[in-house]
């Protein structure tokens, strides 16, 4: 059991398995949920503060009056503008210092990582805390990935690099060597769901997803469950595709299962700097 954790939550499941997790290892935790992000039946009845983005003073003193040590950051966060922030002094002093162009990218969660520890809060990755859903190599279920599969993972892995080097996003769709898509700011959905309406004929695509080169892997590693099988078929994908160690794996029994269900393949692969 370690120090009490502050969940500074987003959106999505994954606040909750965190805090679940922590009530299964008898570990203190308190969330500091951010407003129009985090979802009020994630968080439910747990200790929560909640702030807006641009409340970073605010936040700072509810994780202090709380006695959290350790900070995770963790769900996923819609970028906002300047305006939509309406940031208080002491987030205003830190955009100050940043720079506003970093606004929402990789570079951002870095410099808020490092004001936390500044702080005095040590921030954890959110895999020290549930471990088993860090992607591991291999597959997911019983299918695997065809020879066709196999090149578009290949293409995949070689512009989600490209991508990630530029600090943009994590996810590519390839389907028989084109490129149907890549994530910006829109998120793997909403990806997914536009690339469904330029799927070629023949056999579907695939998802391929990784972690930004040189990215700290204490932040925003990329993510799928069961949501994203789902959104995939949809889509008209063949399978997904995903960092080993270099992303996470929301369940992997229920994924395995879906994917079977699905009829399509989820594999962990290893990716070579």
């Amino acid at each position: 059991m370690g120090p009490k954790l502050g969940i500074v939550a987003g959106g999505g499941e994954l606040p909750g398995l965190v805090a679940d997790a922590c009530r299964a290892q008898g570990r203190d935790f308190h969330f500091l949920a951010l407003r129009g992000h985090a979802d009020p039946k994630v968080i439910g009845d747990g200790p929560a503060d909640w702030i807006r983005l641009g409340e970073a003073g605010t936040g700072f003193e509810r994780l202090r009056q709380a006695g959290v040590a350790d900070v995770v950051m963790i769900g996923p966060v819609r970028r906002p503008t300047i305006s939509e922030l309406a940031p208080d002094l002491r987030t205003a002093r830190f955009f100050a210092r940043v720079g506003l162009k970093a606004l929402g990218d990789d570079g951002l969660l870095r410099a808020v990582a490092a004001e936390l520890e500044h702080e005095g809060f040590r921030v954890v990755g959110v895999h020290e805390v549930l471990a088993d859903c860090l992607a591991v190599a291999g597959a997911y279920g019983q299918l695997s990935p065809d020879a066709q599969a196999e090149a578009d993972i290949a293409r995949g892995v070689e512009v989600a690099k490209g991508l990630g080097a530029l600090d943009v996003g994590q996810a590519v769709v390839v389907q028989q060597g084109l490129v149907l898509g890549v994530e910006a700011i829109e998120g793997t959905d909403r990806l997914l769901a536009r690339c469904g309406e330029l799927a070629r004929d023949g056999v579907g695509g695939v998802l391929v997803k990784l972690r930004k080169p040189g990215q700290d892997r204490r932040i925003d590693l990329p993510t799928m469950g069961t949501a994203t099988l789902a959104a995939a078929k949809q889509a008209g994908l063949r399978g997904i595709a995903v960092e080993a160690g270099g992303a996470l794996v929301l369940g992997r029994e229920a994924v395995a299962v879906e994917a079977n269900r699905l009829g399509l393949f989820v594999i962990g692969i290893e990716i070579v700097a």
